[in-house]
């Protein structure tokens, strides 16, 4: 159960209790594991499910495609599933921003490429800027443009669809330009020129690397979960049971350890030795813990989701939403700018004037949602994008092995969408007339 300090923004006429209740509201309260069991099914039988139907889905998904191609579970494949979910991973955590809110952003996919393309032409001959700069810059373009359209939305009051749908036209015009006019630019693209950004997708921590770094995150998840299990205990606030928190610490512990031993074997073949953990995994571990903390944790992911669970009640209660906001629609255009600088630019070392930007942004919302983000504002956590976009780079993944087509591809993909959708307005509805 998060806390809150209502007090803080409760105005005199709103009962504080109105912020926490929007902010708690997808928090299960039990004393024992039993109790959390029976209060999560219940959760479950009023249409709440959480992620469940996506880890459900997602275990028939891979089956099938086990059961269609016994290559699918090889430790080549899985390592390059996990190399192309990155890319849906990001672009869902910058939607889920603005889906919290019951915005959205159209824009996101071409936002990310006019970053790439600018830290593409600044490191290339004859600028020569160094990496590390140029990324910073290509992510500030982003940013920048993330706050002209927030400012558009939140001070204008024109409607985030329209404005983001005008960013899709016209940042993607404006990424032809910025290709057209690059002296460096060969056959309608902008080559990687940095073997560091090459690396972040293309290269591999060691096998040795690879375990220090999980058993790091795994103490570091654990201790952090127990020091917040008894701050709250001492503070005399509602805690989850502590056989749940071993269960969780015991469950990351098991999935990194088979993520490393997946990562570790050898899949270059008998001629050529790769292995080892992808780098492009470190970072996303790295963007989804400093975003969950902020939406978990921080004031501001509090006022995020009062926002999107009742707008109105939390501007009566001192809230200022258009700040908020955009800052929302700020951290979205700059993830978007991660996902396509940091991870598509390096998986594909170049960024072209063919960029499908309209169709990556139907993956980030994809992701967003399919994992579980509500697109009525108000529930969803950073966690389910990595969720849903594990399912469609499994899905894409599975199908190229079996050898369907890119039109059987979307179509797949148009249904889970939908089936998330479903779920989402079910439990949406349930929780209107609870």
């Amino acid at each position: 159960m998060t806390s809150t300090d209502p007090g803080a923004v409760a105005a005199p006429d709103v009962p504080p209790a109105d912020v926490a209740a929007v902010v708690a509201s997808n928090e299960l309260v039990a004393d024992s594991f039993s109790e959390y069991l029976s209060a999560q099914w219940k959760r479950i039988r009023s249409g709440e499910s959480g992620t469940l139907p996506v880890v459900v889905g997602l275990i028939i998904i891979v089956a099938i495609f086990q059961a269609k191609n016994s290559r699918f579970d090889s430790t080549g494949n899985l390592t390059n599933l996990i190399e192309q979910s990155g890319v849906f991973i990001l672009l869902g955590m910058a939607e889920v921003f603005v889906l919290l809110l019951g915005e959205i952003d159209l824009s996101t996919g071409f936002v990310g490429a006019v970053g790439a393309a600018i830290t593409a032409e600044l490191n290339a001959p004859p600028h020569n800027v160094n990496w590390f700069l140029a990324v910073l810059a290509g992510l500030a373009a982003c940013a920048a443009i993330g706050l002209i359209q927030g400012l558009l939305i939140t001070r204008l009051g024109l409607p985030s669809f329209v404005v983001t749908l005008a960013g899709l036209l016209g940042w993607g015009g404006f990424l032809l330009y910025l290709i057209q006019h690059d002296k460096q630019a060969t056959g309608g693209s902008i080559v990687i020129n940095s073997s560091v950004l090459n690396d972040i997708v293309n290269g591999s921590l060691s096998n040795t690397a690879g375990w220090i770094v999980i058993l790091i995150a795994v103490a570091a998840f654990a201790a952090t979960s127990l020091l917040r299990h008894r701050r709250r205990q001492a503070n005399g606030l509602v805690t989850a049971p502590l056989s749940l928190l071993v269960l969780k610490v015991a469950g990351v512990a098991a999935a990194g350890i088979v993520l490393v031993l997946v990562c570790n074997a050898n899949r270059g073949g008998a001629l050529v030795h790769l292995s080892g953990v992808p780098w492009v995994v470190p970072l996303l571990a790295v963007v989804l813990v400093v975003y969950s903390v902020l939406l978990g944790r921080m004031r501001f992911g509090r006022y995020v989701y009062a926002i999107g669970g009742n707008a109105e009640a939390a501007r009566r209660a001192g809230i200022r939403t258009n700040r908020v906001r955009l800052l929302s629609f700020v951290l979205c255009s700059f993830t978007a700018g991660l996902a396509i600088i940091l991870v598509y630019f390096s998986e594909l070392g170049s960024i072209s004037s063919d960029f499908d930007g309209g169709n990556y942004v139907l993956y980030a919302v994809a992701a967003a949602v399919i994992g579980g983000t509500s697109l009525f504002g108000g529930r969803g956590k950073m966690s389910f994008a990595v969720l849903g976009g594990i399912v469609i780079a499994t899905i894409y993944n599975g199908m190229a092995l079996i050898a369907i087509g890119a039109a059987g591809q979307e179509m797949v993909i148009a249904i889970v969408l939908l089936a998330a959708v479903t779920v989402d307005a079910v439990a949406h509805r349930g929780i209107s007339r609870r």
